[in-house]
């Protein structure tokens, strides 16, 4: 969230990294949950539910009558959480997580008890943040609660403000002397945990939060991330200091982290939370909640390095899912469709901003359509791109029972075929194809699926291999028969599969595998494994032909090997297969491994 005082340009440099997490050997079968994940507690499955921030940002007519961020009151979140247990409840939706601004008043005045904790602003909230969790609670829901990681400038009181349960402890003994600030928005001073005081500060805000009832803490404005970077902004031991408060309270309050978060302290988010905001926010600020062009479709390049880290215990977190109020919503139907699918493919966490008193049939139709909630909720690992290079993409996950998950997305802005190469995910041959969304199922396919799609638009299908397992010949990059022009070279990489690697593919650098060897003519979906710490294209080519440029995401770092599926035009026999990086800067390639058949 982003409120009024604690403003930063919105822009998508703030993006964070473009990443891919498909791992070497695509489709294989990841297992849901990583050796270093989170032990699984209150987010065993993706959570669901509802979220105030979207209506509150919103300048849809209506929603915020008495000034920016007004929705936010006892009286609203009451109405959404009894709409919520009425309409949504059976099929998962549980908590009822109120955002930002809830101790401040509508001129965003904050409220602190004595001991600098926040406190609920009594014209907003009259009867008090326990009552309202009572409420909740009462419907058969959990209730959740935000923050803002560091401690409020307006709660520090000259330094004089105690600390709850901390006899001699005040503010001043809880952060650093020259009051550095912290958050995405500076809103905070840090927080210095080499005094002991400063835990005992966390602990009195969880232990408040554990007596009032809530279930759930977003923590917000979290770094590296939030659009900072930096000693100030590496706020990896405030989130630490909250797990410990909220295991000290006894009670299971999921942990959630926000926003933009750095991809490279992954393991700390994965170890300290059980949620992580990858991205920017996905309202829009504007005349509606969101947009497809403000961030939406930012998350199919965001999405996807994070995937391999996401199971039982944490999962990656893409912001609320605002599908169901139609124009408030500001997207079309197909764009509506395509964002849910997304979400559920991924197992980000289903909670959405919509207001839940007026959703119109075709956004209940898919709030509570439960083949696809099936897909998010399920054990099979996230899905991720195989095909990612141009915008008609395919979106795939092995399930446990042998079965794939499989998504064709659509994300230009005119109408395309879009196409499944049953190849690409692994197999030839036959296979059965459900429609999840409409629940029907489409009979047998041979050797792929294709769609036509409106623009932005997805179909979403079970596949169900009746085939056989794909063969294909592999060939290293830094094998001696291969040609290497430019500044490529040959380094060393112990996460490639020979050990090596081609890098420096730079301003003219070019790799050639030679004798890529194939039975007969035809289109070949190559499988490339690839390094690459950011987003970055090659120009791709077979004997000399037209090369055609492929985008290769960022794995995430350069030492992750990743794979895609790039379409090469072969003739049968022998042929060669160019890599070039043209003018600007392509991946380091590990190997590729073709089909035996087309």
């Amino acid at each position: 969230m982003r409120s009024p005082s604690y403003s930063v340009p919105r822009t998508r440099a703030l993006r964070s990294l473009t990443v891919l997490a498909l791992a070497a050997g695509a489709l294989a079968a990841v297992p849901p949950a990583q050796a270093d994940t989170a032990a699984p507690g209150p987010a065993a499955k993706p959570y669901m539910g509802w979220s105030s921030w979207s209506m509150q940002s919103s300048k849809y007519p209506g929603l915020n009558p008495d000034g920016d961020y007004s929705y936010l009151t006892e009286a609203n979140v009451l109405k959404q959480a009894d709409a919520l247990a009425a309409k949504l409840k059976k099929y998962g939706y549980e908590y009822v997580n109120i955002d930002a601004g809830w101790w401040r008043d509508k001129n965003w005045t904050p409220h602190f008890d004595r001991y600098a904790r926040q406190q609920a602003d009594p014209a907003r909230f009259p009867r008090g943040m326990k009552a309202v969790a009572d409420h909740i609670h009462a419907k058969g829901l959990k209730a959740g609660i935000y923050l803002p990681v560091g401690l409020e400038k307006e709660a520090y009181d000259k330094g004089a403000a105690p600390i709850w349960n901390a006899p001699g402890c005040t503010t001043a003994d809880i952060v650093h002397a020259d009051l550095r600030t912290t958050n995405g928005w500076d809103s905070a001073y840090k927080l210095d945990f080499t005094k002991p005081c400063a835990q005992k500060y966390i602990d009195s805000q969880a232990r408040m939060f554990a007596d009032w009832g809530y279930d759930f803490l977003k923590l917000d404005g979290v770094g590296p991330g939030s659009g900072k970077s930096g000693e100030n902004y590496d706020n990896v031991a405030d989130v630490a200091a909250w797990q410990r408060a909220i295991a000290a309270t006894g009670r299971p309050i999921h942990l959630e982290l926000s926003w933009s978060l750095d991809y490279g302290h992954v393991a700390d988010w994965k170890k300290y939370s059980q949620g992580w905001r990858i991205d920017t926010d996905v309202e829009c600020y504007c005349n509606t909640l969101v947009s497809w062009e403000n961030s939406v479709d930012d998350r199919f390049d965001d999405a996807p390095a994070w995937a391999r880290h996401a199971g039982p215990g944490g999962w990656t977190d893409l912001d609320s899912l605002d599908v169901g109020n139609g124009a408030m919503d500001g997207l079309t139907k197909a764009e509506r469709q395509t964002y849910a699918t997304l979400w559920a493919i991924a197992k980000s966490p289903l909670y959405t901003g919509d207001d839940l008193t007026r959703l119109d049939s075709y956004g209940l139709s898919l709030l509570t359509n439960t083949e696809v909630i099936a897909v998010d909720q399920s054990d099979a690992p996230p899905a991720v791109p195989v095909t990612p290079s141009d915008p008609q993409q395919v979106w795939a996950a092995r399930n446990p029972d042998g079965t794939l998950t499989v998504a064709l997305f659509n994300l230009a802005d005119a109408p395309a075929a879009v196409t499944a190469d049953f190849s690409a995910l692994g197999f030839t041959g036959k296979a059965a194809v459900r429609d999840l969304w409409n629940h029907e199922n489409l009979g047998t396919h041979r050797d792929r699926i294709t769609q036509a799609l409106p623009a932005h638009g997805s179909r979403l299908f079970k596949v169900t291999p009746r085939g056989q397992a794909l063969t294909r010949s592999g060939v290293e990059a830094e094998d001696p028969a291969n040609t290497l022009a430019g500044n490529a070279s040959v380094a060393g990489c112990s996460a490639c599969s020979g050990g090596k690697k081609v890098g420096n593919l730079y301003q003219g650098g070019r790799l050639t595998f030679h004798d890529v060897v194939v039975p007969k003519a035809g289109t070949y979906q190559i499988r490339v494994s690839y390094i690459s710490g950011d987003a970055r294209s090659a120009l791709v080519s077979a004997n000399g032909n037209g090369a055609t440029r492929h985008k290769f995401p960022s794995t995430g770092d350069w030492g992750t090997v990743t794979t895609v599926h790039v379409p090469v035009n072969l003739k049968a026999g022998a042929n060669t297969l160019t890599f070039d990086s043209g003018s600007g800067y392509a991946p380091d390639i590990d190997r590729i491994d073709v089909p035996k058949s087309s």
